[in-house]
């Protein structure tokens, strides 16, 4: 044998097992996607977008629930809103089953008692809040008029977050007409500043029920959605459901160095210096933590279901991981998803043409992983940096979500999917990241079972509705919200169990 040959069958012998390996775990990849039975216009239990109740819809957007800042809102519109819920839903409010109470003076949190104190109450929030509407033009109907025109209900609220209060109360309402006695405990929490970070609704939500000692299996708020055309390689609609929420933190940069008049200038100046701190934090991000969190899982739930190329790379991770990290770096949207996200948010010095400023600030903000910590970003700044002129400062911090559980082996989780796919047969589902915050932050502390998910329908031409002009909801949509609330009920109305799942991990 020569020694060309040699060489030959020494590299080939592994790259054919490889191959093989490659070629075998493709093929046998187990799909996360579940087939319940769907749910039909014609099943006796549908509830139908009817004239009464996209009216009501559209009657709750009219109410300008408005959050300008902590503290500062429309209490005038809450109490209004808070009363014609109370006025449209007699069933659910004379019900012996549910109690009401009003917390942090608009905040609302129902409990609708169970039959079997063995099950653990579950949680579904949602806001009342919504924000401000600019003055940018392009409004097709008027923004607070929850107009129904060409299949839609327009309005401010629409798609954040009136459709999951009014679709949950629905739901609730027509469960409780047909005689339904849960036998889980069901509670309801809205908050009415989730806009501007919930600390008199939803916080306050939290701390009561932590007081009273209330444990519950899982809360699912409002959140990621069913997607089309977002996913590469996937050509069904993916519903994408937040396991886990980004934290962020507020960094102050400052620099102060010998100000005067610009006619006779140092060799540094402040601006200087810290235009340099900026630009290092720009030139060398935080580190590429894709694999390592949701965002796997998220790939491994669609592989069976994308093209070819796309589901040998995603059913082999083990093997890819380092080509997804270059991947997704590309663009702005996956690399969000992959690390801690640096943007210099401000940058303030000077006072006058010919002056030397004497200091400059700079304000960075980070939308931290969740396997990162703030501790390890903030040294990461000022490693990067590693210029002791340049003052780094917390201005403040959140710590990212903890992680919740996801897939077969969840059972919250999975009645949470199951639901999903009763109502979009055609869609799958997969765990994903929360690069906003929600009013989950708050409930921390109750389960490690938290989800975030809105039952509507977004395409790319979608994404700028949100907190954006025109936003609206189709008819097929709230309908659809309002089933899936109905069948979410229904389905962890049991005992909720662990299925295993045949996927033995990776090699």
């Amino acid at each position: 044998m020569s020694t060309a040959q040699g060489l030959l069958q020494w590299v080939g012998v592994p790259f054919m097992c490889l191959v093989v390996i490659v070629v075998v775990r493709t093929v046998t990849f187990p799909s996360y996607q579940t087939r319940p039975p769907p749910c039909n216009a014609t099943d006796q239990d549908f509830i139908p977008a009817t004239r009464d109740r996209l009216d009501r819809l559209s009657r709750a957007v009219t109410f300008r629930t408005i959050s300008y800042e902590p503290g500062r809102g429309t209490p005038e519109e809450l109490i209004k809103f808070v009363a014609f819920i109370s006025d449209s839903f007699p069933v659910l409010h004379s019900s012996p089953l549910v109690t009401r109470e009003v917390v942090g003076n608009f905040s609302l949190l129902y409990r609708v008692e169970g039959s079997d104190s063995s099950l653990n109450p579950g949680l579904l929030a949602a806001h009342l809040d919504v924000v401000p509407v600019t003055e940018e033009p392009g409004w097709e109907a008027e923004p607070f008029s929850g107009q129904q025109k060409d299949g839609f209900v327009y309005g401010r609220g629409t798609i954040d977050d009136k459709h999951n209060v009014m679709g949950q109360l629905e739901a609730l309402e027509f469960h409780l007409k047909r005689g339904h006695r849960p036998r889980r405990t069901l509670y309801l929490a809205f908050g009415h500043d989730e806009e501007v970070s919930g600390h008199y609704g939803a916080q306050k939500i939290g701390e009561l029920l932590e007081d009273r000692g209330v444990n519950v299996e899982f809360v699912l708020d409002e959140g990621l959605t069913v997607t089309k055309g977002l996913v590469p390689g996937v050509a069904k609609k993916v519903a994408m459901v937040g396991v886990a929420e980004k934290g962020y933190l507020t960094v102050k940069l400052s620099v102060r160095m010998k100000g005067g008049h610009g006619s006779m200038p140092e060799k540094e100046s402040a601006i200087g210096v810290l235009s340099q701190a900026v630009a290092s934090l720009e030139r060398n991000p935080q580190p590429n933590l894709w694999g390592s969190g949701p965002e796997r899982d998220f790939a491994e739930h669609l592989a069976t279901e994308m093209s070819l190329p796309h589901r040998v790379v995603t059913s082999n991770l083990w093997l890819f991981t380092p080509v997804m990290r270059w991947v997704m770096t590309q663009k702005a949207g996956t690399n969000a998803l992959s690390r801690t996200t640096t943007a210099v948010t401000r940058f303030n010095a000077g006072i006058k043409d010919n002056v030397i400023a004497p200091e400059a600030v700079a304000i960075v903000n980070h939308r931290v992983h969740p396997k990162h910590t703030i501790q390890e970003v903030l040294d990461h700044d000022v490693k990067v940096i590693n210029d002791p002129r340049v003052k780094v400062e917390v201005v403040e911090s959140l710590v990212p979500a903890p992680v919740s559980p996801s897939g077969p082996e969840s059972p919250a989780y999975l009645a949470i999917q199951e639901s999903i796919q009763q109502i979009y047969p055609d869609s799958l589902v997969a765990p994903s990241v929360m690069i906003g915050n929600t009013d989950t932050r708050h409930y921390w502390n109750l389960t490690s079972a938290i989800y975030r998910f809105s039952p509507n329908v977004m395409g790319p031409e979608d994404l700028a509705r949100f907190h954006g002009v025109n936003e609206r909801i189709s008819i097929e949509d709230y309908e659809r919200t309002m089933n899936f609330y109905f069948h979410l009920m229904l389905n962890v109305d049991r005992p909720l169990v662990v299925r295993k799942h045949e996927h033995d991990g990776d090699l």
